[in-house]
């Protein structure tokens, strides 16, 4: 007999700022609908619409879920399978392991993974297995926000902790730069940044639904973010508006930045951006006089120069003394580590044999196709054939029929139809764990609602099987739930138990507002900020930040952006028939008045094509679109998609200036008729 109550609360684990707490009704043992829980601060009551639709969806339909094990009767890529037991999908997967393994040979089981959740043990836990046996992990970030993340670590030794967004009632202005809450964080946008009396900027070169809202709206060519930054650090001296003693203070390089400032004035900024000087003197001064907070968006750096960029955004906080007090502060993502969280104890760091291999996601394709450097390939928690860059090359590669290839998901993806044993894994209804929201400083229960769907099960128990059957012996490999959740807990200084914080869902991990850096020290090799030095070259970057801008597309080329869509996460979500019908036919956003320029008209169909690939489209206007520039909407899955593909087919992988990772927003592709070829 279950002993789960007819309400529960949880916590939603997906890849977004929100983390909303969730309220689950069952009726008759089972679930009969999920909401948002109206207690919780970030929810209040309500869900966004792609979550409301498949948690109440394909997540407790089990004519969605994958539910047993299955081994591959067809061709790869054909979705054609035998269901098989637990115990000889464990077995075929050991018996592929134990010789790479016995052998040494374990760099060539490659792993990716990424945020299908961004819970603690669902999310972290299968490395201790990959850790221990010295697997080549495909480093997860490269995918997404790695360049940001490097670049901060550089300048401030940290980035991932950013202000606490309860400090917002000090602030004056709050500069969103590069995201799209309405979208990504959609309670968030909803219930804190238009709560807020703070003036409101946003800079993006797409008139989202935030930035339409905004108080001051700046929209900068792609690629020309850097270049806005110091014409906005030109105003900000120009107005005697440096904190000239936080500076002295905390800050190292700032002579080398100062340097290229009297050739950035706004009337420069205005011709090498596309904003109006004026905006750029008024946000410059708003945001100056503070206290302000700068929230960076990931897809920021999603471009060639996107470590450039965050260098050069990082700037502003630092030069106008707008961190380390109230109200003020920069935020890219808020991670565990602060709130106490040893990721290392996590994701088994200590047991590994040696520094584990690590490739970028740029260059997957080349390590799949090459039987030198893969034998095994694990995936978990992501679908790369939708989301990885050169997805013809990526997926020819995961035809290999020597490429012994296990995945692990809750619905049948793209990635799955590849796959020679496929396990099917409990959604995050169905066990227990923890989810630290990357946004606010609180700590969360996901609580058990159901009991797992089919003979599904969480990530955790499979890799403890895997482990076992593979005969490894470390007792970090076969440590429960329960006791993790209770150690994380205790990490965190939170003073109660996982019972406990299931009841309440959702707690603040310190009744007080936080305020990083506030002790002024600072984790790079000087102990201060570091704007500018060896530790940049060392990386392969310029010594100091530029004020580089991308050069504007040739004359017939076109930039492609590829944001998130309001009702897709990554790829999450595509599963959903209702969403596929909402997101309708795939389309690309043009300016209607750069589009009649180049003779297209609304609802027709074309093709996208560059040297990497080609992908159909309809056109659709929109006129938050700058010009030359393209908006087409990352996370839609190949496989219903009547050409097979999305816009990683036109991604070359091209590796950002820092830390290989992507510059998707740097794609540049032409435009032809599909009505032509096909009168052809």
């Amino acid at each position: 007999m279950s002993t789960i109550p007819d309400k529960v609360l949880t916590t939603c684990p997906r890849d977004c700022y929100d983390a909303c707490g969730i309220l689950v009704e069952r009726r008759d043992g089972k679930i009969s609908r999920v909401v948002g829980d109206p207690n919780h601060f970030v929810s209040k009551g309500s869900l966004c619409g792609k979550c409301a639709v498949a948690y109440n969806g394909g997540f407790i339909n089990s004519s969605s879920r994958l539910l047993h094990p299955l081994r591959r009767t067809g061709p790869k890529g054909a979705g054609q399978w035998e269901q098989i037991t637990w115990d000889d999908a464990i077995a075929v997967i050991a018996a592929k392991l134990k010789p790479h393994i016995a052998g040494g040979r374990a760099s060539k089981v490659i792993q990716a993974h990424y945020t299908g959740t961004v819970a603690l043990l669902a999310g972290n836990f299968p490395l201790r297995f990959f850790n221990a046996i010295g697997a080549t992990e495909v480093d997860p970030d490269t995918v997404c926000n790695k360049a940001g993340h490097a670049a901060l670590q550089l300048v401030f030794g940290d980035s991932l902790s950013g202000f606490d967004p309860r400090t917002v009632k000090d602030s004056n202005c709050i500069m969103v730069w590069g995201a799209n809450p309405a979208t990504s964080a959609p309670h968030v946008d909803r219930h804190w940044l238009k709560s807020s009396k703070a003036t409101r900027i946003v800079i993006d070169p797409i008139k989202h639904k935030t930035a339409q809202e905004a108080d001051l709206f700046l929209q900068p060519r792609p690629g020309s973010d850097a270049s806005l930054a110091f014409a906005m650090l030109h105003v900000i001296r120009e107005l005697n508006l440096l904190d000239r003693s936080f500076i002295e203070s905390h800050a190292i390089g700032w002579p080398s930045v100062a340097a290229q400032l009297d050739a950035c004035t706004p009337e420069w900024g205005e011709a090498e951006t596309g904003v109006p000087a004026a905006l750029i003197r008024q946000a410059a001064e708003i945001y100056a006089r503070g206290p302000s907070l700068l929230w960076l968006g990931q897809g920021l750096q999603r471009q060639p120069f996107g470590g450039n960029v965050f260098r050069a955004c990082s700037l502003l906080p630092v030069a106008t003394g707008n961190m380390m007090k109230p109200g003020a502060g920069l935020f890219y993502m808020n991670g565990f580590g602060f709130r106490g969280v040893d990721m290392g104890w996590v994701t088994g760091a200590e047991i590994a044999p040696g520094a584990s291999p690590a490739i970028s996601h740029m260059d997957l394709h080349e390590a799949l196709a090459d039987p030198r450097r893969s034998s095994v390939f694990f995936t978990w928690n992501c679908n790369p054939a939708a989301s990885s860059p050169n997805q013809k090359k990526l997926v020819d590669a995961l035809k290999r029929e020597d490429l012994f290839h296990v995945a692990i998901d809750i619905f049948p993806t793209d990635t799955v139809d590849y796959a020679d044993i496929v396990l099917p894994a409990a959604s995050f209804l169905e066990f227990d764990d923890l989810v630290m929201s990357y946004f606010d400083w609180t700590v969360s229960a996901q609580t058990k609602a159901s009991e797992p769907f089919g003979s599904s099960k969480t990530n955790m128990e499979m890799f403890r099987q895997i482990a076992e059957a593979c005969r490894l012996s470390d007792r970090a490999l076969f440590e429960q739930d329960g006791d993790m959740l209770e150690k994380l807990l205790h990490q965190s200084g939170i003073e109660m138990g996982f019972s406990e914080l299931s009841e309440r869902g959702t707690v603040f991990w310190s009744s007080k507002t936080g305020i990083p850096f506030v002790d002024g020290r600072f984790s790079t090799n000087s102990g201060k900020i570091e704007l500018a030095g060896p530790a940049f070259v060392d990386a392969g970057l310029p010594t100091a930040p530029t004020p580089h801008a991308d050069a504007p597309p040739a004359p017939g080329f076109w930039r492609v952006l590829s944001p998130a869509s309001s009702w897709l996460m990554n790829s999450s979500y595509g599963s959903e028939e209702r969403i596929r019908r909402q997101i309708g036919p795939q389309t690309g956003f043009i300016n209607p008045a750069m589009a009649n320029a180049a003779g297209l008209v609304e609802g027709e169909a074309v093709i996208l094509f560059n040297e990497t690939g080609e992908l159909p489209m309809r056109v659709g206007f929109d006129a938050g679109v700058p010009q030359a520039t393209i908006l087409l909407h990352k996370g839609r899955w190949p496989k219903y998609e009547m050409a097979g593909a999305n816009v990683n087919i036109l991604n070359p992988g091209q590796k950002t200036d820092l830390a290989e990772s992507s510059s998707v927003h740097g794609i540049e592709v032409r435009i032809r008729c599909a009505m032509s070829e096909a009168a052809e």
